[in-house]
């Protein structure tokens, strides 16, 4: 019987008479790269040293010094939002998670979750070939359906990663983390007496991963994504760090801050000319705080310290496995922050990060007490906002605001065999935004985002690759233009527009119409940290500006702008008494029946206020 030639074996009565046939392996083109994307939280432009900072970072240092620094990088300023860009390639509002993926508002930009309609670069990776896992914070899942029975459709294994450890809320405890692996709920593997710390464990993971995906199948290019809890706040760190930064903060943020500044310009990551932006409103002069408030605020910075320097030594553990491993050379590795230094320590601190949330300030009797307490497994800590100003040297404002504290983040790209050698340890300052990295990394691997993903249609990629920043030479990085038109910024209200070099710029204030805002200008190219508002000089500039913004926020699906709430704690009270139609919060009784795990707070009755 005669068989026709077809893609595919050849099937007779019998093998004799049959020819196999096996499909080929999909793997990316010899010589692709792995990616490794590192993400820091909550850190800002100047805390790590190689941007100006005082805390060793040595390992941070050592990737810049072999790549490259971008010091005109933007987040959303926030978690969540950050995090969709970084994976889909397109604005937050585009995807639906306008604001963190613990809300629901009921309007298409803010559903908590990633629409399917927006692929991640997991997604595409996979099925070029690439494994591809996910270690650390997640964030990105409706915070209702991150207990032990989901659903688990926004999980990380459904969003495109292979495998996943770490924890799928906004923050936690870093000696009693709640830990997922996959799609179940883990419990943690040591105890803090004997020497547990989450940020270890990650990386024990991530390594782990490399290695056998390195003994197993060498061939296959591997992309990570390793988020980890640092430096979100609670600020812990093993003692030995802790004890490491005693006294080292003792003169003050007003000093501290002048001193970064200083090395800042020293080390080229501001501009020449460049202007300190004056203390943030509710920031104190050092000096006029009490002697107590002095010893809580240094303890409370020296627990962020104790946690970054911590924090750096653990990146430095897979960096040294990387080159064991004789991979580094073919590893593109991309380090960032969410978005700038938090705020939600308040004016002087805070020993339960809740306070912020439910707006109740620390009593410093209090403080004094649990002073040895602080940055210890028995801490739930974030540092006042005098040192938070002092983590966005030299800009104003912090996390969640659209001026430069809150958007303006360092960015690090290493990749030994695909940069210039000469433009290594060099500074780029073209103007560039989170959702460009996404489109970064599918150029450098020669990938792009299919038409559609599991039978949805995909929306375009709305970010502007900065590969062709890589090749140029140091002493003509500075004329080369970025290839980014504009970018709009929304977050609780507050709202940007870049342009052109420029920058109109609204702080929204809780409990007032979005009208009354006042909007800013400033010329970003010749004022680097905000100082000069020329709203009142160029006014006819400014309006040009302010209706680019309302046109790409139609364009990106930013509207309706959530006009009642300007932070996170107004969203809070926002939605205390709002329900979506399916959670948990819904239901009048609870039975818990064993062996039932942890339950999220989202997954669970509604407690607050009660």
């Amino acid at each position: 019987m005669d068989h026709p030639t077809i893609d595919g074996p050849i099937i007779g009565r019998t093998t004799s008479e049959s020819t196999p046939w096996w499909p080929e392996p999909v793997l990316p083109v010899t010589g692709t790269p792995n990616v490794v994307v590192v993400l820091l939280d909550d850190t800002g432009f100047a805390h790590l040293g190689c941007y100006g900072g005082l805390v060793d970072t040595p390992n941070y240092d050592r990737l810049a010094a072999r790549g490259l620094r971008y010091t005109n990088f933007h987040t959303t300023a926030l978690c969540s939002p950050t995090r969709a860009c970084l994976l889909t390639g397109r604005n937050h509002h585009s995807v639906g998670m306008r604001a963190l993926s613990n809300f629901d508002t009921g309007f298409p930009n803010m559903r908590g979750r990633i629409a399917r309609s927006a692929g991640t670069l997991a997604e595409i990776l996979r099925e070029d070939g690439f494994a591809t896992w996910a270690i650390g914070k997640w964030h990105l899942t409706p915070m209702r359906e991150a207990s032990a029975v989901g659903p688990f459709g926004d999980w990380p294994l459904q969003r495109g990663f292979d495998r996943y450890y770490g924890f799928m809320q906004g923050e936690t405890d870093q000696f009693h983390p709640e830990l997922y692996e996959d799609n179940r709920l883990v419990d943690v593997p040591r105890t803090p007496a004997e020497g547990y710390h989450v940020t270890e464990d990650l990386v024990d993971h991530a390594i782990d991963l490399v290695r056998t995906q390195h003994t197993m199948v060498p061939e296959r290019p591997f992309f990570l994504y390793l988020a980890f809890g640092a430096t979100h706040a609670p600020h812990q760190a093993p003692d030995t760090y802790l004890e490491k930064w005693r006294g080292r903060f003792d003169e003050g943020w007003d000093v501290v801050r002048q001193q970064v500044y200083e090395r800042q310009l020293a080390m080229g990551v501001v501009p020449p000319g460049t202007e300190l932006a004056p203390r943030n409103p509710g920031v104190e002069a050092w000096e006029d705080l009490s002697a107590d408030e002095r010893d809580v605020a240094c303890r409370l910075q020296e627990a962020f310290a104790a946690m970054l320097d911590h924090t750096d030594a653990q990146l430095g553990r897979l960096l040294d496995s990387l080159d064991s491993l004789g991979i580094t050379d073919d590893t593109v590795i991309v380090a960032l922050s969410d978005n700038g230094a938090s705020q939600e320590g308040r004016a002087h601190g805070v020993l339960d990060t809740f306070r912020h949330f439910n707006g109740i300030d620390q009593p410093l009797d209090e403080a004094m007490n649990r002073l040895d307490a602080i940055g210890t497994r028995t801490s739930n800590t974030n540092y006042p906002w005098g040192w938070a100003q002092v983590g966005n040297t030299p800009g104003k404002r912090y996390k969640q605001n659209t001026h430069g504290g809150g958007v303006r983040d360092p960015l690090i790209v290493s990749w030994p065999n695909g940069i210039d050698q000469d433009a290594s340890g060099g500074i780029r300052t073209q103007f560039h935004h989170v959702i460009d990295l996404a489109p970064t990394i599918l150029e450098l691997v020669g990938s792009a985002s299919p038409d559609e993903i599991g039978g949805v249609a995909q929306q375009p990629i709305e970010g502007t690759s900065l590969a062709y920043t890589f090749d140029t030479k140091a002493e003509d990085a500075a004329a080369v233009p970025t290839r980014k038109e504009s970018q709009y910024f929304e977050m609780q209200g507050h709202r940007a527009l870049w342009y052109d070099g420029w920058k109109a710029v609204a702080y929204h204030r809780y409990g007032t119409a979005l009208d009354d805002d006042v909007w800013e200008l400033y010329h970003l190219d010749e004022d680097f940290s905000e100082c000069h508002d020329l709203a009142d000089a160029q006014p006819e500039r400014l309006a040009e500006m302010v209706d680019r913004f309302w046109e790409e926020a139609e364009r990106y699906e930013v509207l309706p702008i959530m006009d009642d709430a300007g932070n996170l704690a107004g969203t809070g009270r926002l939605f205390a008494g709002h329900s979506t139609p399916g959670t948990p919060k819904n239901r009048d009784e609870f039975t818990y029946l064993p062996p039932t795990p942890r339950v999220p707070p989202d997954a669970g009755p509604a407690l607050g206020s009660r």
